[in-house]
């Protein structure tokens, strides 16, 4: 039988909230047994960037990263917000370690090509697509109890560079590529109470989301925007591998992974 692993993904609304940030990680370190946290970036490099006038450019929700943000985010999110996490949890006596997809080579990804096929062309500049998750690696950290703390980065070893990456992909590469290795629960956790019928009501969570509910949802528009990338990466980890999906609030992390009593599970049915 497999060792249970956790691959938990914090988003970016409790990075920007320092006491949710606290509480969450208070928890994450309570958590029994293997794990490891891949975390967002929030709101900090925007504000770094605007500092330094850099201007910041979004598409869809996604950062344009040129070479003056590339080191806007390689600074923040590999420095400032991953470094901050690491303090937090050795505090909590967490032997947390912080990582890059670059460091050990842990997450290799080659740059996205232009997107010719619409109208306008959008280049997102330096953004990695994920080509390879070192799972032996991440495996030997976590035998030498130490506690991976992964920011949104990869890196790209034709060009040698860092590529900035979206956060909730990461973490279901690396659900994926360790699930060789271990019986992997990957979580997602923000500042909704899971997956929702009303996205402005946090009541309406959906305990057990299939793939045939999850498209019902979608034409409904109950389901939209952010929620769309999350759910496909999650939906697409649990058909290559992955154990177990769960969707939850940061405060409740505990609660939906040891008495199941919060959170969405999501399955294949």
């Amino acid at each position: 039988m497999k060792p249970k692993l956790y691959v938990v993904k914090i988003g970016g609304n409790i990075i920007d909230n320092s006491e949710a940030l606290r509480s969450f990680l208070t928890s994450f370190a309570a958590l029994k047994g293997n794990k490891i946290l891949l975390h967002g970036g929030g709101k900090i490099a925007t504000q770094v960037a605007e500092k330094l006038g850099i201007p910041t450019e979004m598409v869809e929700g996604r950062r344009i990263t040129d070479h003056a943000m590339l080191d806007v985010v390689t600074m923040v999110y590999g420095g400032l917000v991953n470094k901050n996490i690491v303090a937090t949890l050795q505090s909590l006596n967490s032997n947390a370690i912080g990582l890059t997809g670059a460091d050990a080579g842990l997450i290799r990804a080659h740059k996205r090509p232009i997107n010719d096929n619409v109208d306008p062309v959008i280049d997102y500049g330096f953004v990695g697509d994920i080509d390879a998750v070192n799972g032996k690696q991440l495996t030997a950290f976590l035998k030498n109890k130490l506690l991976p703390i992964i920011a949104p980065l990869t890196f790209d070893p034709a060009l040698g560079v860092m590529l900035n990456t979206n956060a909730d992909t990461m973490a279901s590469a690396v659900a994926v590529g360790l699930s060789e290795f271990y019986d992997v629960n990957l979580v997602y956790c923000f500042e909704k109470n899971g997956v929702l019928l009303d996205a402005d009501n946090d009541d309406t969570v959906i305990p057990v989301l299939t793939p045939e509910l999850y498209a019902t949802c979608k034409t409904a528009g109950a389901i939209y925007k952010g929620m769309i990338p999350k759910l496909d990466n999650a939906f697409a980890a649990l058909r290559n591998g992955v154990a177990e999906v769960t969707i939850c609030h940061a405060d409740q992390l505990g609660l939906a992974l040891t008495k199941k009593t919060a959170g969405t599970k999501l399955t294949l049915g």
